[in-house]
């Protein structure tokens, strides 16, 4: 019913049913993992109204008991998510509907997935942290490639006083490239604002 992938590791698909309505990934070597995507497999949706909790299980460093965290939800109607899990807190957990779990592997975290009804999941406040940045990799990349941009344009600046003559070159202020820089970084806060308002 349900997959689970991480960056650079195969797609798991063999959650463990440990009730009627939950089921349980391991994930091993789970210091070494940013994100987990979780998603329904397509073959079973979920009964009408219902949808399901996806829970973050590491083990605590102090006692090694499993904490579990709320990273969000999945239905049938948004059938997968991505969720940040490097940022999360040890000993930050909450309320969970696994009950009392056996302690993983030192090294093993448990994704969960709970099955409830909608009216339940919109109730339930996921951890914070778990959100992933809603800032387009388009953007993320344009203004990376301006800043080194500017940053490799601005390695070669020489005062007026240290310029030679040279009829062959060319010679852009550099208050000129700053002041362009300024203006699309505005430019692009700006448009980004405004597609997100209209989402």
């Amino acid at each position: 019913m349900f997959g689970c992938l991480v960056a650079g590791r195969l797609v798991q698909t063999d959650s463990v049913q440990v009730a009627s309505d939950k089921f349980v990934f391991n994930l091993a070597d789970y210091e070494n993992v940013n994100h987990v995507v979780v998603f329904m497999l397509g073959t079973v949706p979920f009964p009408a109204g219902m949808g399901g909790a996806v829970y973050f299980s590491f083990p605590d460093p102090l006692s090694g008991a499993p904490v579990w965290q709320l990273l969000g939800f999945i239905t049938n109607e948004k059938p997968s998510a991505i969720f940040k899990i490097s940022g999360l807190k040890a000993g930050e957990g909450g309320a969970h509907p696994f009950g009392v779990m056996a302690s993983a592997a030192p090294s093993v975290a448990q994704v969960g997935v709970s099955v409830e009804s909608l009216d339940q999941l919109a109730q339930q406040i996921p951890v914070s942290s778990a959100a992933v940045s809603s800032v387009d990799t388009f953007m993320q990349f344009t203004q990376k490639m301006l800043d080194s941009l500017y940053n490799f344009a601005s390695s070669f600046a020489v005062s007026q006083a240290q310029m030679t003559p040279n009829p062959t070159e060319t010679f852009i202020p550099s208050s000129c490239v700053l002041k362009w820089y300024e203006n699309f970084q505005r430019r692009m806060a700006f448009s980004y604002n405004k597609a997100f308002y209209l989402k």
